[in-house]
Order: structure tokens, then C-alpha cells, then sequence
């Protein structure tokens, strides 16, 4: 039976990173509304960036269950930064029927910051694909966003170190 891995994490975590190792071994599609927003309109949602987002999560996971529902396995990189994101998408999964599990990424304060750093490097160096700069001010306010997950609300953690 076909499953959805809903991947939860800060951002640099190493989400995108967990994704591609499991990808293959699981035979599955991975759908990343961080790339459906560069694709779409190339990070440029400026002050509808709330509004855009809560819109394209609500489809795309309605869409990762109807992938799941006909049979192909997918991982779904989402951030899940609060308990109510978390337990919306749970409830919504199951209602649906469709088998999931939440994957926490973890990554300790020296492995998230040499994420950041090497983040930053590639998008100065004009490789960052879909990512944006992380400034000291974005930063701060990412942060008093996330919540941590705590055992409940997770089926699986990953812990990424270096």
C-alpha cells in the first residue's frame, strides 16, 4: 500500500537532503512546495508570501493524497513549523484513509548553521536554485516561528549531523 512521508523541519534541517536518500528506496515522487513557489513565480510573492503559501499547501496536500490514493508513494517536504500545522495535516491524512508517517529532520545548532552558511555560499555564487538568502533578520523571525516537535507528534526522527 502506497504511503505519504511528510517531511517536518526548520528550515536548512536538511529536509531536501533526507528526501533524496529515501527517495529511491522507497520508489517515491517527491513534491516540494519550495520549488513549486520558485517554478511558479520565482520566490517574487513578496508581501502575499503567507497567502500564497497557505494556498499552495492546501492543494498540494490535497494532491499528495490523490497521488497516494492511486497508488504511488511520495514525499511531501513540508516545514509542519507548528503543532496546528502537524495535527491538521494528521487529521487531514486520516479522514482521507491515506497511509502516512511525519518525519521529524532534526539537526543539531553547529550542523543548522553549517547548513545556513553553505545555503548563503551557493546562492551568492549564483547556485542556490529555488532557495533564498537567510539573513541575520529573516533568521530571528524564523525562528520565533518554529515550534518543536515533540514525540507525539512525529513517527519517525532523523538526526542530521556532520
Amino acid at each position: 500500500m502506497a504511503k505519504a512521508i511528510i517531511t517536518c523541519g526548520k528550515i536548512c534541517s536538511g529536509k531536501s537532503f533526507y528526501s533524496n536518500k529515501i527517495k529511491n528506496e522507497l520508489n517515491a515522487v517527491i513534491i516540494s512546495p519550495d520549488e513549486a513557489t520558485y517554478d511558479l513565480i520565482n520566490n517574487e510573492q513578496g508581501e502575499f508570501y503567507n497567502i500564497f503559501s497557505e494556498r499552495l499547501n492546501n492543494y498540494l496536500t490535497k494532491k499528495v493524497g490523490e497521488i497516494v490514493q492511486a497508488g504511488a508513494n511520495v514525499i511531501y517536504e513540508r516545514g509542519l513549523w507548528s503543532k496546528k500545522e502537524r495535527k491538521k495535516i494528521r487529521e487531514f491524512y486520516e479522514n482521507m484513509g491515506i497511509q502516512y508517517e511525519i518525519h521529524y529532520i532534526y539537526a543539531d545548532n553547529e550542523t543548522w548553521k553549517k547548513n545556513i552558511d553553505e545555503r548563503n555560499k551557493r546562492i551568492t555564487d549564483g547556485n542556490g536554485g529555488s532557495n533564498f538568502y537567510l539573513n541575520n533578520g529573516l533568521m530571528k523571525k524564523l525562528e520565533l516561528l518554529w515550534e518543536e516537535p515533540d514525540s507525539s507528534e512525529v513517527d519517525f526522527i532523523y538526526k542530521n549531523t556532520r
